[in-house]
Formats: C-alpha cells, sequence, structure tokens
C-alpha cells in the first residue's frame, strides 16, 4: 500500500460549467499524482500535489531518447453522484507491458490503481455530469537522467493528470470517416506497436495530416511489411461485421491491446455473436463491401468508446458503410459500456470500481 502525502491546492481553479460543450484534453484539475524512482531505491514519494510545471534539465533523457510510457482511462459520475473508474486494473496490466519494451522500472498493479484512485477521489468535485462527458485520466512514466547518451535511465517520474472532456470527437457518436493508409507505416511486428508510447503517435502524425486535409477523421494502417493487412486506427481498435461475425485484426505484437476491444468481445460472446480475431486483408474487407456483405465498421477505445465508421477511403475509392449511418452493434456496444462505466445498468462483468 501507497503511503501518500497530500498538499492541496492554495488557489482552486475555476470548474467547467455545467451544461455547456467540453473540449477534449484541454482543461486541467487542480492536483496531479507524482513518484519518483531511483535505481536500487525502487519507487518513493507517492505524493499528491497542486497541479503545476515540472522541474526538467534540457538534458533529461525524456526529451531525446523518447523513453516513457503513458496511459488513458476515464472516472465517470453516476446517477447518485458516484464516482466509477472502468476496468482500472487493465491499464495497470498494460502499463508494465510497456514498461517492459522501453526498460522503465514496472509499477506494482496494486500502486497505480491505488494511485489513481487517490488523485480522482481528491478532484472528484471536477467529474462532469452531462451526458457524453467524464474526467480522462493521464498516468505518465518519463525517464529523468541528465544524460546524452542511449541507455535506460536510472530516475524516472510517474505523473498523474486529470482532465474533465467532452468526446473525443466532436461530433460524438456520428459516423467518422477513415482514411486506410497505403504509403506510411505505424509499427511492426517485433517493434513497439503493443506499447502506449509517444513514439506511435509521433509517427502517426504525417499520414494523420494528410487524412485531415482530406476531409477525414483517422486513419487505418495496414501492416508494415506486405502493406496488405488491417491493423489499427490512430486512436482506436477496428471491427468489420461481415455476413454477420464480428471480426477484428487479431494481436500480433504490432498492435495496442484495448481494454475497450477486450470489452466489445466480452459482450459479443456474452450474447452469443460469432467473433473472430484474425487477419483480415484490404482486399478482403472492399471484396466484402461490394459484394454487400460488409455491414457495419466500428471502432473502440478508451477515448471515444465506441465510434462508427460511416465512409472508408482506399487510394482513390470511397465506400459508404452502413448508409452512413450508426450500426445496430455501434448503438448497443455504446449504450451498454457507458451504462456500466456510469453505474446506469448492472456491471454483470465485474468492470466498474467505486472510487
Amino acid at each position: 500500500m501507497l503511503n501518500i502525502r497530500t498538499e492541496r491546492t492554495k488557489n482552486p481553479k475555476t470548474k467547467p460549467e455545467a451544461g455547456k460543450k467540453l473540449p477534449f484534453g484541454k482543461i486541467f484539475t487542480d492536483h496531479m499524482f507524482m513518484m519518483n524512482y531511483t535505481e536500487g531505491k525502487g519507487w518513493y514519494d507517492a505524493r499528491i500535489v497542486p497541479y503545476g510545471k515540472i522541474d526538467l534539465e534540457p538534458s533529461a533523457m525524456v526529451f531525446h531518447y523518447g523513453q516513457e510510457m503513458f496511459e488513458g482511462l476515464k472516472a465517470y459520475r453516476g446517477d447518485g453522484g458516484e464516482a466509477y473508474l472502468f476496468r482500472p486494473d487493465m491499464n495497470a496490466k498494460r502499463a508494465n507491458n510497456s514498461n517492459r519494451r522501453l526498460c522503465i522500472p514496472e509499477i506494482p498493479e496494486e500502486d497505480f490503481v491505488e494511485a489513481v484512485r487517490a488523485v480522482v477521489d481528491i478532484d472528484r468535485d471536477w467529474i462532469p455530469s452531462d451526458p457524453g462527458t467524464s474526467l480522462y485520466i493521464r498516468p505518465f512514466v518519463i525517464a529523468t537522467d541528465e544524460f546524452l547518451g542511449v541507455a535506460p535511465s536510472k530516475n524516472y517520474l510517474f505523473i498523474i493528470i486529470l482532465s474533465p472532456s467532452g468526446a473525443y470527437y466532436e461530433s460524438g457518436l456520428a459516423p467518422v470517416g477513415i482514411w486506410i493508409e497505403d504509403e506510411y507505416v505505424r509499427a511492426v511486428r517485433g517493434g513497439m506497436g503493443f506499447a502506449k508510447t509517444g513514439g506511435n503517435y509521433a509517427c502517426s502524425l504525417a499520414a494523420q495530416e494528410k487524412a485531415h486535409e482530406d476531409g477525414y477523421s483517422q486513419v487505418l494502417w495496414l501492416d508494415g511489411v506486405e502493406r496488405k493487412y488491417i491493423e489499427e486506427v490512430g486512436a482506436m481498435n477496428i471491427f468489420f461485421k461481415i455476413d454477420g461475425k464480428i471480426v477484428t485484426p487479431m494481436l500480433n505484437g504490432s498492435i495496442l491491446p484495448g481494454i475497450t476491444r477486450d470489452s466489445v468481445l466480452t459482450w459479443c460472446r456474452s450474447e452469443g455473436i460469432p467473433c473472430e480475431e484474425r487477419r483480415i486483408s484490404v482486399d478482403e474487407l472492399i471484396e466484402a463491401q461490394k459484394s454487400g456483405k460488409l455491414e457495419e465498421v466500428f471502432g473502440s477505445g478508451t477515448a471515444a468508446v465506441i465510434s462508427p465508421v460511416g465512409k472508408l477511403r482506399y487510394k482513390n475509392e470511397v465506400f459508404t458503410i452502413a448508409g452512413g449511418g450508426i450500426g445496430e452493434y455501434s448503438q448497443k456496444l455504446y449504450d451498454f459500456i457507458t451504462g456500466v462505466q456510469t453505474g446506469r445498468i448492472p456491471d454483470r462483468f465485474g468492470w466498474r470500481v467505486k472510487v
């Protein structure tokens, strides 16, 4: 159990007004969690302090070699005012998977969850209650050694910040357009595609800008070797309903193991819906669309929860999905997952954690 000391802010910020549209990830609460690591000493000095700037040398290794990990989860306001987390133990496990790949010391899973609960608890009044809103939680670890050399750092800083946020996409649950990228690649097997680290997102920006310029919300990545097999969207895992079956790319080391992805598969299987985790080529997808077997496409992720896809662009062809509307499973999954997250429906899988 962590011994967390607390320093409350003496200058509380003005909280967002209820009923007004919240941006995603631009407003931050009064406090943050911090904990240090030193080789030979381990993790120490767990503390909650006022949100503010952190003191780092220009030579800190995180700036030069990208040794950092981050996670993303949310806290939700229940109808009775309760504060809930959604599967934080899975974020703790995934954080350590990333840490191992990046040579960052692991954080005990129970300490990770305790830290999240503690900082959310102190800023629980910041959890918004309007539909579609939540308190976004960003845990991250950075390498802090003052050294210009390629080697694992011996010192780290673990921080958790909080951001009251609205929908990730301004359109909310409205279907989005996805650009299938065939020039750039995001990751290859044996690399860091399964880890949640900044480099995986920095390398996606060029393709994302290209997609945005053409009016598309996100990029759908193909594999980095054959440029043939579908992997994931920039901020989401991807699902296809093909001839009555739910199909999603299998986890192969280059795809992020999404927690919402796992939740989608768990719900579908509990409902008797056939699911396949396998390789799916872009050619198979286009053939399914042209033959009328591609019935629905949606993404899943912490930020967006469920995001229906209304159109896909590949090379010079544009394909409309489900008539450009919200598909049956997209709506059912969104209602189920958000219902569990906010306490509106029973939690039959034991995913909801009260703060």
